[in-house]
């Protein structure tokens, strides 16, 4: 698996990826230290299932560095965490998916 790099474009409130020329993203909101990744956006000349885990894996090691709380209120999202319990730290206390 190929690292992604992300950019943090908080005008926009947006985790960004340039690949190809495309760009792929996951759109956010921030409120009580807590981030709501709330849409994943991958356009069709790039979407395959392992470009999206490297995204959202890409955007939650970004957070991870933050010191903030993920809280998945994306399906895409919500469905990687279940699969990968390494991430279920960021996940805000009671929160359980």
């Amino acid at each position: 698996m190929s690292e992604v790099e992300i950019l943090d474009n908080e005008f926009l409130r947006q985790y960004e990826a340039k690949v190809n020329g495309e760009l792929a993203k996951i759109e956010y909101s921030t409120q009580e230290r807590k981030v709501f990744l709330t849409k994943v956006v991958i356009p069709e000349s790039i979407e395959t299932p392992e470009f999206q885990e490297e995204l959202i894996t890409a955007v939650l090691r970004h957070i991870e560095t933050t010191n903030l709380r993920v809280v998945p209120t994306s399906p895409k999202v919500a469905s990687f965490l279940r699969k990968h319990k390494e991430f279920k730290d960021l996940l805000p206390v009671g929160v359980r998916i």
